[in-house]
């Protein structure tokens, strides 16, 4: 039995809005259902092969075809100039690009006379220089249909240019690609939908344009008179006819509405994504290798040796001076690898882009080598980048996308493949080459982006958090298959990372940043050891309490009081590091040697491996994260609120100037 449709609470139409909105329909649909009545259904045929009717449509294609060519010559340049230039004057431009879209067409046509007519502004110069008449002539009707009709190419376009996250260019970009190249292989191909949309409404607009036509270009048979001059014509002498060809008129414009799907408001069609036949299988990161092939006798059969990339022959130190936003001095030897830690803010992706050449925040004087790469365009300077989610360009597979900067730096296709497949099987995603990016998981995504990037054969590898979407497993095995790679790499290496363990495994320094300025740069065991940063002391696991050196140890900007062995110079700027472990817990007040005692509240009990880390608060010191076993922790009767007593020994304490 059909279940009765039930009506969700509160989705009632108001009559007061529903009545309109009906009102509307009908006044939008009784002209179009007038020409259907009217039309003479059986001389239908006969209007239609008339031949002035098809002289006409002749004309029409050729004129709405010429302009679509015109605007899409014309209007793409000015489209992406909108969307990704900013220029004094761009209001402007935009206002006289929907000028036509609002302009009366007649008083359209009469600009077009006063611009190219023959006594116009420009007519007389076109007419000596090229012998090129525009006015009654065919390719008048041409221009006032793409005066009219290019406006609709350039805002839809516009809009989805607009819509386009430019970190897709800049990557390409950075992986050598030219301007153009990004434009066309990049650009282009991402904006399809919403430019194959603009040209079809600006064909349809060019294809009924009549008052800009018949005012510049006049109304001569088989040279300006196309078929909404035809219909114009018809209605005095054959009404009959005119209603047969605006019904044609009526049909193709409604067939390309239709096409369109509703992409001319901006809202296209999300279709739901079909998943890859290959998706039966796991499509973790995790995925099994296929198994090894073997010979008649069933035993495995070597699998012929996949030939590896060119080491690199030169060696390219870093020197680099950033100004603006960043203001800092970094210097290093080919083959260095350098974390990039610091707060959210702090600047650590500026620094990225502005050896990119990216960003107008920042600027750096970069020297790669014996170049001066900072007086190059970015895609010349050799700097390849990994942005956080990869950008890994959708309309191309994983193998297209990682051969994509061998491919910008001239090399053949069939070589830049099979390095491409190289750097693909090292990453262990070289099962997955033909897949599109929607077809990978977030961690193989990474992956490939991180294996397109090394096989750009960069002088300078930048990676933001290129680890940052793969599980623990996973992150270990690329973190080794990375630190191989790095190992011989000719040039230098930035990572910016929230993850200690990259930055000690990885790096061979570690610089801090705050507020864009250098806080320290060393290597990963000092940083470690003695931290200048609260942030980067809590990221490694530690109690920070900034505050003022005292003559026996340190007054927290928290208030308190903190004892040390080895104190600084009283009125420091200092950083006191505390281990957790080297907090002690207790249910009553301690005795004894430890000079710093506190009393607090568990606040919240959280597991560190085989260790619980509780963060305790007090009334009297800053909040205070201790680490203590779970026995110790079930013998105490740890809870969170329960109140507790905490203690640190004066020696125990490192005091860090800042």
């Amino acid at each position: 039995m059909r279940r009765p449709r039930t009506r969700t609470p509160g989705t009632r139409t108001p009559v007061a809005l529903a009545v309109p909105a009906l009102l509307a329909i009908a006044f939008l649909l009784m002209p179009l259902i007038g020409i259907l009545a009217r039309t003479s259904w059986g001389e239908l045929g006969t209007h239609l092969t008339s031949p002035g009717v098809t002289e006409a449509l002749r004309l029409s294609l050729l004129v709405s075809f010429w302009a679509l060519g015109l605007s899409l010559l014309l209007g793409v340049p000015l489209a992406w100039l909108l969307a990704r230039v900013t220029f004094p004057g761009k209001t402007l431009v935009r206002t006289l690009v929907l000028l036509p879209m609002v302009l009366p067409p007649t008083v359209g046509g009469v600009a077009l006379l006063l611009g190219f007519g023959r006594r116009g502004l420009l007519g007389p110069w076109l007419e000596d220089t090229f012998g090129l008449t525009l006015p009654f002539h065919t390719s008048g009707a041409v221009v006032a249909a793409t005066f009219v009709a290019m406006p609709f190419l350039v805002i839809s376009l516009e809009g989805t240019l607009a819509g386009l996250r430019p970190a897709y260019e800049e990557t390409a970009a950075s992986l050598g690609a030219s301007p153009v190249r990004v434009f066309c292989t990049v650009t282009l191909p991402m904006v399809a939908p919403g430019l194959a949309a603009g040209a079809a409404l600006t064909w349809a607009r060019a294809l009924g344009e009549f008052g800009a036509t018949i005012t510049f270009a006049g109304n001569l048979p088989g040279t300006t008179q196309t078929l909404p001059l035809q219909v114009y014509l018809l209605l005095q002498d054959s009404p009959e006819a005119a209603t047969s060809v605006s019904l044609l008129l009526l049909a193709i414009a409604m067939a390309v509405l239709i096409g369109l799907r509703g992409r001319w408001t901006g809202g296209a069609t999300v279709r739901p994504r079909r998943a890859p036949r290959a998706a039966a299988r796991p499509a973790d990161d995790a995925h099994p290798a296929p198994p090894p092939p073997t010979g008649d006798d069933g035993h495995p059969r070597p699998e012929p040796a996949a030939p590896k990339p060119p080491a690199p022959q030169e060696r390219w130190p870093l020197h680099a001076e950033v100004t603006g936003f960043n203001q800092l001095t970094l210097d290093a030897d080919p083959g260095t690898t350098i974390a990039v830690v610091g707060p959210n803010g702090a600047g650590k992706t500026t620094l990225l882009r502005a050896l990119l050449g990216l960003t107008p925040r920042a600027h750096a004087a970069l020297r790669l080598g014996g170049t001066d790469a900072g007086a190059l365009p970015p895609h010349r300077r050799g700097v390849a980048w990994v942005p956080q989610d990869g950008a890994l360009f959708p309309h191309l597979s994983a193998l297209t996308n990682t051969a994509y900067g061998l491919r910008a730096h001239r090399v053949p296709r069939a070589e830049a493949r099979r390095e491409a497949q190289w750097w693909l099987d090292r990453l262990d995603v070289g099962h997955l080459a033909h897949r599109k990016p929607a077809q990978l998981s977030g961690g193989q995504a990474q992956r490939v982006a991180l294996a397109r990037a090394l096989a750009a054969r960069p002088r300078l590898l930048l990676l933001d958090e290129p680890l940052a979407a793969l599980d623990q497993t996973t992150r270990a095995h690329v973190r080794h298959t990375l630190r191989t790679h790095l190992a011989g790499f000719g040039g230098v290496c930035l990572i910016v990372t929230h993850d200690p363990v990259e930055a000690v495994s990885l790096a061979d320094r570690v610089l801090v940043l705050e507020d864009g300025r250098t806080l320290q740069d060393a290597p990963p065991a000092e940083v470690t050891r003695r931290p200048h940063s609260p942030w980067v002391a809590r990221m490694l696991g530690r109690n920070a309490w900034p505050g003022t050196a005292t003559a026996d140890g340190l007054a927290p900007a928290g208030g308190g009081r903190l004892v040390v062995a080895e104190s600084l110079p009283a009125g420091t700027r200092a950083l006191a590091i505390i281990a957790p472990e080297a907090v002690s817990v207790h249910r009553d007040k301690p005795g004894g040697s430890p000079r710093n005692v506190w009393p607090g509240t568990i606040r919240e009990i959280t597991s560190a491996g085989s260790r619980l880390r509780i963060l305790i608060s007090s009334t009297e010191v800053p909040d205070l994260v201790a680490e203590i076993t779970p026995q110790a922790a079930l013998e105490l009767g740890l809870a969170d609120g329960v109140p507790v007593w905490t203690g640190v020994k004066a020696t125990e304490v490192s005091l860090v100037p800042r």
